[in-house]
């Protein structure tokens, strides 16, 4: 036997040995009561908070814009 087909069997055998252990079950369990409780959080996809963090920046961006034009006119207002 070789050792890829012996690593292979082991594999195999260890596989098979999990889904037929509790093991599986309670893996399945964990991940429903998880999914359960992420879904309470409210929390948000990484894709979502990435559009929101580019909104975020061009309005930032447009606000130092705006703050800097304001200050230009403020100082041509007080100049005689």
């Amino acid at each position: 036997m070789s050792k890829s087909n012996f690593f292979e069997d082991m594999q195999s055998k260890i596989n098979k040995a999990i889904e037929n252990s509790p093991a599986k079950d309670i893996e399945k369990n964990v991940k429903a009561m998880l999914s359960s409780g992420f879904s309470k959080l409210d929390l948000v996809t990484r894709e979502e908070f990435d559009i929101q963090a580019q909104v975020l920046a061009a309005t930032r961006e447009k606000l130092e814009l705006l703050e800097l034009r304001v200050t230009e006119l403020e100082v041509q207002l007080k100049r005689p």
